[in-house]
């Protein structure tokens, strides 16, 4: 299973591309609403009614099942992200499983202050390098090390997300969804 964390002020770009591309690649994703309704509001206005709420899930999230938790950016998006403690839930959820954590954007800021990407290659949105504490910082539009994938902006949204199938279900699923979408580059 693959959760989107969805907060105000997301970017809508960073955290639905990721969602569309990886359930054409068959995985099962779910986007968490972190309101207390499942109704979430982009940074550009744009309103997402989400399959759950944070507190939905959290009590019932099994680690066995967590493939993947994914960060979108949005500055005021990830604000809330990194001041809710869910977050934090959601992340140590993640580590027991062993599962892949990605950012995107600004989200990358968020795991670097709470020292996740220590001694790990990362990227993120010019301008919030300062907050990748300990990370090697490195100017491509997607990052993977390990089990943790960062990408840089709105308009990396698409290797992005063909990076995070590719890690979850292999290149061969990553070039079908290529293909089935018409990604030239």
């Amino acid at each position: 299973m693959v959760l989107i964390l969805f907060a105000d002020g997301f970017e809508e770009v960073e955290a639905l591309t990721p969602c569309d591309y990886l359930r054409r690649a068959g995985a099962d994703v779910l986007m968490v609403s972190m309101n207390a309704s499942r109704t979430v509001t982009g940074a550009h206005d744009i309103a997402i009614l989400c399959d759950v709420t944070a507190d939905d899930i959290l009590p019932e999230l099994s680690p066995e099942k967590l493939e993947m938790l994914l960060l979108p950016g949005g500055k005021a998006g990830v604000d809330n992200l990194d001041s809710d403690s869910r977050t934090d839930r959601f992340l140590s959820e993640a580590k027991k499983a062993g599962a892949f954590v990605c950012a995107i954007c600004a989200g990358p800021s968020l795991l670097g202050k709470k020292g996740w990407l220590r001694g790990k290659k990362a990227v993120c949105y010019p301008g919030f390098e300062s907050y990748l504490l300990d990370a090697e910082v490195l100017d491509e539009p997607v990052v993977c090390d390990g089990k943790i994938i960062t990408a840089k902006a709105a308009g990396a949204a698409q290797e992005f997300s063909f990076s995070l199938i590719e890690a979850l279900r292999g290149r061969e699923a990553a070039l079908q969804v290529k293909n089935a979408v018409y990604f030239e580059k």
